[in-house]
Parts: C-alpha cells; structure tokens; sequence
C-alpha cells in the first residue's frame, strides 16, 4: 500500500471503518471505547437482509502500526481468527499481510479449495478496499 503502516494502522484502529473495508460486513452496530485494545470487541452486522446476522469481533492482541489480531465472529457459522500484518517498505508503504483462518463452528468442517479459494477472494478485495482508505489519507 502507498501508506506508511501508522496510516493503515489508523484504519484498523478505527472500528467504525469496518463495513467500509471488510467484505460482507454490511454495519457496524457499536464499537467499545478502547478498541482496539485485547478483548475490547466490536459489534456488526453480516450479510444482506433478510440473511444478515448480528455477532461481534474480539481483539486478540494488538501492535500498534504493526499487527492486529482479531477472533470475528459469525454466529451461527462459527468464527474465525484474522491475523493482520503491517510491514513497513522502503518506499515508505506498507505491505500487509492477512491470514484468516476459520476456528470453530460449521463452516470449519466444510472447508473445502472452493471456500479457501473464496475467502482468498473476498480478503484481496478488503485490502484493495483498506488501501484505498489509506491511500486517501495522504
């Protein structure tokens, strides 16, 4: 990304951003006040109407300007663990790297190529769409 990791960072920082960068989520219904510090959570809306679901995401650990680790949540389907990156490049951008990977729940019993090949298709779209908040920034 042509950004420096504090701006990216700055994206993920800001819990309300989410359903503006994250594929499928449709809204943000509350975020608590010390996201994104480990075990602040927060709280959306996945999927089109009449489907949507209400679940919440939980920061696991977080490294300002550097890595974001959340558990998403997306009941009755399971959840999965997203691994967020910031690498800083000598261009003075970021490369960021993220890894998701279901943990529990239906869907980490129906894993299949098709669903990885899937959910490797919708995490290129979030990072075109959270460079392009980042990018905006400058």
């Amino acid at each position: 990304m042509n950004a420096p990791p504090a701006q990216v960072f700055a994206i993920l920082a800001d819990g309300w951003s989410y359903s503006d960068w994250v594929v499928g989520t449709t809204h943000i219904r509350d975020v608590e006040q010390d996201w994104p510090g480990p075990g602040s959570r927060l709280h959306h809306k996945v999927g089109p109407w009449p489907f949507s679901l209400h679940d919440s995401s939980t920061v696991l650990e977080c490294v300002p300007d550097r890595e974001l680790k959340i558990r998403a949540g997306l009941w009755p389907l399971g959840e999965a663990v997203v691994d967020i990156v910031l690498e800083p490049e000598s261009s003075g951008g970021t490369r960021v790297v993220m890894h998701e990977d279901f943990e529990s729940g239906p869907l980490l019993w129906i894993r299949n190529k098709v669903n990885d090949l899937l959910l490797h298709q919708r995490n290129v779209e979030a990072l075109r769409r959270l460079a392009d908040l980042a990018e905006a920034q400058r």
